[in-house]
């Protein structure tokens, strides 16, 4: 399945932000897939695409981040499917 991750740190995080990633590479937890990711050009602000099947790569995402930014991590669907479950739904009723 399919997440939207998005982010925002508090500038008082900058620094140490900004050392992780560059020692981490930002890489998602084992059994995490990362579809792409994209960032703000100011501020500790963006999103990521991600397709796991095991919410515990999720929560450890969440997690390895959580004392430098807040996240939001909610479920995501492609037009395609999100057509079929519309087409779906209009058929049952």
């Amino acid at each position: 399945m399919k997440f939207i991750v998005q982010w925002n740190g508090l500038p008082t995080a900058e620094r140490s932000v900004i050392e992780r990633f560059m020692k981490t590479g930002g890489k998602p937890p084992e059994g995490v897939n990362l579809l792409g990711r994209w960032h703000a050009t100011a501020g500790l602000h963006g999103f990521a695409i991600v397709e796991t099947d095991d919410a515990r790569g999720l929560s450890a995402l969440a997690l390895e981040w959580g004392d430098l930014l807040t996240m939001s991590i909610v479920p995501a669907m492609t037009d395609e499917e999100l057509g079929a479950a519309l087409g779906k739904h209009q058929a049952s009723h």
